[in-house]
């Protein structure tokens, strides 16, 4: 674990990482501010620029979007009652009651406080657990790897948003994207329809932004209001909640620990760990703390957890290579751009590249801590700008980006078709986070199942005989079980009385 750290030491302590980190903090706390935005979506926009850096920086200002991101959105939950993010949604239970009663200063400063110090300790969980995974993992072979890629993405297509059935969909979809290019094998052409520019498939870069930031501004444009300016109260910078939150010592370490616990299981999300923190903080409480009405403590709750969970979403990504959430999968996506393949492999090859990415992620924690209550009063400037100027910011950003990425119009044509699949399948409910998932996985899932059919002397019984295997198979196979019996029994009843 200490080893990670020395090594990882020498790649982060440069002036680039570190500016980076600070960068992709403010950067993530004012994109999670806006409503409709989010990490995610900080993370999509700036992968083009994370194509151009040295790894550790790179992987720096993407995870620090990250934890910037998941933090602000509470800002707007607080002030405006309308998250920033999904993992804001149990804030307004007491942060947007506190803003109420004049109290919106402390609230905001909590909501920081405890997001930055449940995100430290989910990082020294993730730097504990990660190597012990990923040391486990070492000992796959090909059969390993295919059940584990199969596990992935049915776990992250299963427990997405809405319809599990939808989600497989999407899943299956991204499988398909994987298989256009270059056969691996035999170096034959798969479905390039005749265009060069599809011999090594569809770039991923393109393919996320379009699917996440052009569907997102096709969305935002529909829903009007582009001109709409809330009136937001003056804030000011206060280091009080460092104060308050001592009287919440035991809730912040309960809520950092179910949101990573929560984080480590692929697809669980942050907005899941925030409620059930919540709801463990308010069944703990005395009924004189008020749950509901202002109570700090719920604020601590769902922040912390919110947190915490983004270090338990990256044990799984980096220790295993299962993206632990639509974030981290665009994560894993960028550390395939920059040449680097998560997993065991990474803490075994490059292990420097592991502690540099652990050191990044805690650092981005204590510039949070920070930065976000020394920009406390530009978020309520930034709330108050219109989408009319947000919006083609956003696909200025996207296409510039893209271009940049391989001087490529081609490049630009693919995120705008998939922007447009993108809006067409949010429009149709289903989640896009199984699609890239699907496009990082079946690559993995295809070529260790050829290479276990070409070791094994009896055909599919490889993955049978191998117990590791043979466990993540079966696993595999009560997801599917689970998913029929679902839909075979249907839409619970409601309750007659």
């Amino acid at each position: 674990m200490f080893d990670l750290l020395v090594q990882g030491a020498p790649l982060f302590l440069t002036w680039q990482a570190i500016v980076l980190t600070a960068a992709g903090i403010i950067a993530g706390l004012f994109i999670g501010v806006l409503p409709g935005l989010g990490p995610l979506m900080g993370i999509v926009l700036l992968l083009p620029v994370a194509f151009h850096l040295p790894p550790i920086p790179a992987m720096a200002m993407l995870i620090a979007i990250y934890v910037g991101g998941s933090a602000g959105g509470s800002i707007s939950a607080i002030l405006l009652r309308i998250p920033g993010t999904p993992l804001a949604a149990a804030t307004l239970f007491d942060g947007y009651p506190m803003a109420q009663k004049g109290r919106s200063q402390d609230a905001i400063g909590l909501a920081i406080t405890a997001s930055a110090l449940g995100g430290l300790l989910a990082g020294l969980v993730l730097l504990f657990f990660s190597p012990i995974l990923a040391a486990f993992a070492l000992k796959f072979g090909p059969p390993e790897y295919t059940a584990m890629a199969l596990l992935g993405l049915l776990t992250i297509a299963i427990v997405s948003e809405g319809s599990a059935i939808k989600g497989m969909i999407a899943g299956a979809f991204g499988l398909a994207i994987a298989t256009m290019g270059t056969d691996e094998f035999t170096n034959a052409y798969r479905f390039t329809f005749g265009n060069f520019n599809l011999t090594s498939g569809p770039h991923i870069v393109p393919v996320v932004v379009g699917l996440f930031a052009l569907s997102e501004v096709f969305f935002q444009i529909e829903g009007g209001k582009l001109l709409d300016s809330p009136q937001i109260q003056k804030l000011r910078i206060s280091f009080r909640a460092l104060r308050l939150i001592t009287a919440h010592k035991v809730n912040l370490v309960r809520s950092a620990l179910i949101g990573t616990f929560l984080g480590a299981i692929p697809g669980a999300g942050g907005d899941v760990s925030a409620f059930v923190s919540y709801a463990v903080a308010k069944r703990t409480a005395r009924p004189e703390d008020g749950y509901g009405e202002g109570a700090e403590g719920g604020v601590v709750a769902t922040e912390a957890a919110n947190n915490g969970t983004c270090g338990g979403a990256l044990i799984p990504s980096l220790s295993l290579g299962i993206p632990g959430d639509a974030s981290t999968a665009v994560l894993l996506a960028a550390l395939f751009l920059l040449g680097f393949f998560p997993g065991p492999e990474l803490f075994r090859n490059n292990a420097d590249i592991a502690g540099g990415i652990f050191i990044a992620y805690l650092v981005g924690n204590l510039v949070l801590l920070v930065a976000g209550i020394v920009l406390v009063p530009f978020f309520g400037s930034v709330l108050k700008l219109p989408k009319a100027w947000l919006l083609p910011i956003v696909l200025l950003l996207s296409t510039v980006g893209t271009y940049a990425l391989q001087n490529s119009v081609f490049d630009l044509w693919v995120m705008l078709v998939f922007g447009a699949i993108g809006y067409g399948l949010r429009r149709a409910h289903y989640p896009l986070a199984p699609i890239i998932i699907g496009m990082i996985l079946g690559p993995v899932l295809e070529n260790n199942f050829r290479r276990s059919l070409l070791i094994s002397r009896d055909g599919l019984s490889i993955f049978i005989e191998r117990p590791t295997s043979a466990i993540l198979l079966a696993l595999a196979a009560l997801l599917v079980a689970y998913v029929l019996f679902t839909v075979i029994r249907g839409p619970a009843k409601p309750d007659a009385n």
